[in-house]
Order: C-alpha cells, then sequence, then structure tokens
C-alpha cells in the first residue's frame, strides 16, 4: 500500500496543480476522466510497439543503442501514442474552446500514462526509486505534456498556423523526452552532470508556457469582470 501510495501521489499531486491552474474556465470532469484513462490504456500499444522496436535493434554500440532506445523506442512511441490520444479526444470536442484546454488535456493523459509506468517502475525498485521518479520521470512526462499541448492549443485556435503546430506539438515532446532518456542511458559523466541543469529548463519552460498560455486566455477578462 505504501509503494503504491509512493507511486501515485505525485500523479494525483501534479493533476490537482494544473486542474487549479486552469482559473478561467473548468474542463468537465468526465472529459479529464477520460484523458487519464486514455493514458493509462495505451501503455499496452506503447509495451507492445516498444518490445518490437527492441527487437528491431541492430546493436552497433554503446552510445548507438542508448540513441536508438532513448528515441525510437521511449520518446517516438510514448509520445505518438500519446498525442494520437489527445487528437482522437479532444481536437473536434466543443470543450476544446481555448489554447490551455490543449494543456491540460495532453498533461492528463500524460499522466494517466505515467501513472501506470510510474506503478510498475516503483514495485520492482522500491522506495527509494519512487521518492526519485517523484521528482524526475513523472513531472518530465507532465512537462513533455505542457509542450505538446501548448502547441496543440494554438493549432486549435489559429488556422493559419494550424499544419506547423501541429507538427510541434508531436515533434517538441519527441525531441525533449529522447534527450531526456539519452542523457540517463548513455552513462556519459558529461551527459549526466548536464541533466539536472536540462530538468530545470524543462521546469522552466513548462511553467512558462503555462503561464502564457493562461494569461491570454479568451474568458480571462470576463472572469475577472465577473
Amino acid at each position: 500500500m505504501v509503494i503504491l501510495l509512493i507511486a501515485l501521489a505525485p500523479v494525483f499531486i501534479i493533476l490537482f496543480y494544473v486542474y487549479f491552474r486552469d482559473k478561467y474556465e473548468k474542463e468537465p470532469f468526465k472529459l479529464l476522466l477520460l484523458a487519464v484513462v486514455a493514458g493509462m490504456i495505451i501503455v499496452v500499444p506503447v509495451i507492445f510497439i516498444e518490445r518490437l522496436i527492441m527487437a528491431l535493434q541492430p546493436g552497433m554500440s554503446p552510445i548507438f543503442d542508448s540513441a536508438y532506445n532513448a528515441f525510437l523506442v521511449a520518446a517516438l512511441t510514448e509520445e505518438a501514442f500519446k498525442y494520437l490520444a489527445l487528437f482522437l479526444l479532444i481536437w473536434k470536442s466543443p470543450e476544446f474552446n481555448e489554447k490551455f484546454d490543449g494543456i491540460v488535456y495532453a498533461v492528463f493523459i500524460s499522466l494517466g500514462f505515467a501513472g501506470v509506468e510510474n506503478v510498475l517502475y516503483v514495485f520492482e525498485g522500491g522506495i527509494k526509486t519512487g521518492i526519485l521518479r517523484a521528482i524526475t520521470a513523472v513531472p518530465a512526462h507532465a512537462l513533455f505534456g505542457v509542450m505538446m499541448g501548448y502547441y496543440f492549443g494554438i493549432a486549435r485556435m489559429y488556422v493559419e498556423l494550424r499544419k506547423k503546430y501541429l507538427w510541434l506539438a508531436f515533434l517538441v515532446p519527441f525531441i525533449l523526452h529522447g534527450i531526456y532518456d539519452f542523457m540517463l542511458m548513455s552513462n556519459l559523466p558529461i551527459l549526466l552532470i548536464a541533466f539536472i541543469p536540462f530538468v530545470l529548463y524543462l521546469y522552466f519552460a513548462g511553467f512558462r508556457k503555462m503561464k502564457i498560455t493562461s494569461d491570454s486566455s479568451i474568458f480571462k477578462d470576463w472572469h475577472e469582470e465577473g
């Protein structure tokens, strides 16, 4: 029970934070729950496809293998399925009516995925693994979601930017996720040293994008007047 609590606590903390950060027009609970469930469901095909891609790995050098696993096995597969779930869930939904909604739903999907993943890792690695992942891997998934949702929201609201920003909504979190995993998988001292500044950058960039998007909400003036 303690292990389960440690695994899921950071997920719920971030979910509640993002929910309350959506200050001007709350999303319906049912749709938010569907987003979390969608994130949980995609774990199954992700595991299957990751194993398939790993089986195709050519195996050339430790650095190449690390890059292959980081970018193709993990980042490409996971972010592609998160993106697909996000698109299918809300792209045509009438509830998707401002840019910040993209961030909310992308984070909820990402944390549904991260919750299942974290339970698996923490049950295998124990309390120390849970504590470490609570400040690194789980927030990282959320921050990748922020990046995805930021560009996804712009694509939804601005037709003239749609094609470019739909690509960015996938490309940016994919690259950041790949770099994150590669730094850890490579075991290169210089990259392990750079890992903490990189995680801090993710936090800074993620919070900044949330602030920019929230401050430009189309519901802000109405909310403040009300």
